[in-house]
């Protein structure tokens, strides 16, 4: 029988240490092709190059994948370029995506790299999972999660998902035997507070440095923030239709 078809991509760099364990995972499930921004590309959304080449260069796998390319495009294009130049025409059985360094919980999905190229593969009908543990380091340690990760992914690959839906899948930083198990549960209402630190460079230009400090306005025991702050990993089914439907008849009552 044919081993299903797993694509792994990511928002952080092809050689980041989150991705290059997931792909361990699923080379387990199954015939592991990657395809992943060359640079980081954390933040940048669904963005898609549409104003520059982009090249996607086949790169040495070094750990159980058996094909790999690097991409200077965006997470979206990395999964829009597998779909339709990489894999010639073979749809995925599933994409992964992640392993994520930091939280992609709550507000964070909308910004998201990682999730923006599990949206993009849904999108394409493709059943996808974004995966992010809650640190940000670069040595961060994913080993406590791997169980987990790859039940979920067992689970997707024999079950399928809705059309029409991702998982947002969030890891709590904590030691294995100190994380509860699994809460499907919604996003919680927060937001970023930005600031602007303001500076001058030796030029005398004006430029800017963003920060935040992010606030959860949510109290329900229901949410993402909730499961992750009470030491559960959390999925979140994530449609990628915005439509606000229980508003619709609302507006239908305006006279524009």
């Amino acid at each position: 029988m044919q081993k299903p078809l797993i694509l792994v991509t990511n928002d952080d760099g092809i050689t980041a240490p989150g991705i290059r364990y997931l792909i361990e995972i699923m080379k387990e499930l199954g015939d592991v092709v990657v395809v992943a921004p060359d640079s980081p590309q954390s933040g940048k959304g669904h963005a898609v190059t549409l104003d520059a080449t982009m090249y996607c260069d086949p790169v040495p796998s070094t750990n159980g994948a058996s094909r790999e390319f690097a991409c200077s495009g965006t997470p979206a294009d990395c999964v829009k370029i597998a779909k339709h130049e990489v894999l010639n025409g073979r749809m995925p059985d599933l994409c992964v995506s992640g392993i994520n360094h930091g939280s992609n919980a709550s507000i964070n999905v909308i910004y998201s790299g990682t999730m923006s190229a599990a949206i993009e593969a849904g999108t394409e009908g493709i059943p996808a999972i974004g995966f992010s543990l809650l640190d940000p380091s670069w040595n961060a340690d994913f080993s406590q999660a791997r169980n987990y990760i790859k039940s979920i992914a067992e689970k997707v690959l024999a079950e399928g998902l809705p059309k029409g839906t991702v998982l947002n899948v969030n890891i709590p930083n904590l030691k294995k035997e100190d994380i509860k198990g699994v809460m499907v549960c919604r996003q919680a209402r927060s937001r970023w507070i930005e600031k602007f630190d303001k500076r001058v460079n030796p030029q005398g230009r004006v430029y800017y440095w963003m920060t935040g400090t992010f606030v959860n306005q949510d109290e329900g025991k229901d949410t993402d923030q909730w499961a992750l702050e009470n030491g559960y990993i959390s999925v979140v089914p994530v449609q990628f239709d915005l439509t606000a439907h229980q508003n619709i008849q609302q507006f239908q009552q305006w006279e524009f």
